[in-house]
């Protein structure tokens, strides 16, 4: 009844005004955006081009994880609340093989000894969470596939507190760095330190954020080549569009989504280990915050859509950076959280859709 009222309300506007007030005031808070952004490149050129390399590297993780939502909605319509934790069990799982003495690795060892052992735990860390995610798909989420949404929606919410508390119980409620208890001496450098290139007075680009970049775009590439050009990504696809006409044509279709789950886990575990290595810490309670932060950016690109989730990713990182850095006016690092909500609220009241999804009708 509300919703009709409202509905009402805003068509008699519209047959007075012969306007549509939501997107005038979309197009507002965009363009009173786009002038602070200019006013601080112009007042600081040099901490604008900081903030938008800081928010490249920041965006490229956030995509990551915002990619195997997106997968994960595309083929089930499910939002995998608990695809964050399993981004914090692979920060976790990472830091455990580092600092185990499986690899023999130690302060000052040389890239040619480090680097083999660090693709050697993205391997292992990005089959574990895959394994984590396709269990908690086949335990959770298999058997409530003909409820009512709300159903497994809450399911997903419960099996994230689950994992929460799993990260708890192995390795406790403090932060998780990468010298803490490993019995090595001192800690490890895994990405190469110092900077690439300088700017301005102050400016700089590291090489740790372009090792980062280096790790994730491959990966991004090669997720939208398997979904677009392999068999079992046209397997994929058909399950997303239609699950009962592709099971008629011969798909296996709980193979075909326990193989989504093991990609959005596998995306989730590499996100992890490029966290862990660039921030040498995780906490149990990391992949929340994380996985809210990439779930907006998977909604503000358009949910279900593999480039609209690397494009959202980078839009969030390029936000969070510019208000961590700019000085004008800006609301500070206090203010992130409520700046990324509050873009979700109005994405989600402007275009639903997301920047890159398409509009359908209800229930097509």
């Amino acid at each position: 009844m509300v919703t009709d009222a409202r509905t009402g309300e805003q068509l008699a506007v519209r047959r007075l005004t012969g306007i549509n007030p939501v997107p005038i005031l979309g197009l507002v808070i965009v363009g009173l955006l786009v002038v602070w952004l200019a006013i601080n490149l112009e007042k600081t050129p040099t901490d604008f081009l900081q903030a938008f390399l800081i928010g490249i590297t920041r965006g490229s993780l956030y995509a990551l994880i915002a990619l195997g939502y997106t997968l994960v909605y595309g083929i089930l319509e499910l939002i995998n609340f608990a695809h964050g934790d399993v981004f914090m069990l692979g920060g976790m799982i990472a830091m455990t093989l580092i600092g185990t003495d499986l690899f023999g690795l130690h302060a000052g060892d040389s890239a040619l000894h480090i680097w083999p052992a660090v693709l050697a735990v993205l391997a292992i860390t990005i089959v574990g969470c895959g394994i984590i995610n396709v269990t908690v798909e086949r335990i959770a989420y298999r058997p409530l596939r003909g409820a009512p949404r709300l159903v497994p929606l809450i399911t997903a919410i419960a099996a994230s507190f689950i994992l929460q508390n799993i990260g708890i119980a192995t390795k406790g409620s403090d932060y998780v760095t990468l010298n803490s208890g490993t019995g090595r001496s001192g800690a490890v450098d895994f990405l190469p330190q110092g900077n690439i290139f300088t700017f301005g007075n102050s400016g700089y680009y590291s090489w740790p954020d372009f090792i980062v970049l280096l790790i994730t775009a491959p990966v991004l590439f090669l997720l939208l080549w398997l979904v677009q050009r392999t068999k079992q990504g046209k397997a994929m696809r058909a399950t997303a569009q239609d699950r009962e006409a592709a099971a008629m044509m011969g798909i296996n279709v709980n193979r075909t989504i326990s193989f989504t789950f093991l990609i959005a886990g596998g995306l989730a575990g590499a996100a992890g280990v490029v966290y862990a290595m660039y921030f040498t810490s995780v906490r149990f309670d990391q992949g929340f915050q994380l996985g809210l932060f990439a779930f907006t950016a998977a909604v503000l690109g358009g949910i279900g859509n593999l480039p609209g989730a690397v494009l959202g990713g980078l839009v969030i990182g390029l936000i969070e950076a510019f208000n961590n850095t700019l000085s004008w006016h800006s609301p500070g690092g206090d203010w992130k959280q409520s700046i990324v909500f509050a873009i979700l609220i109005m994405i989600l009241v402007f275009r639903p859709e997301g920047l890159l999804g398409e509009r359908t009708p209800e229930g097509a």
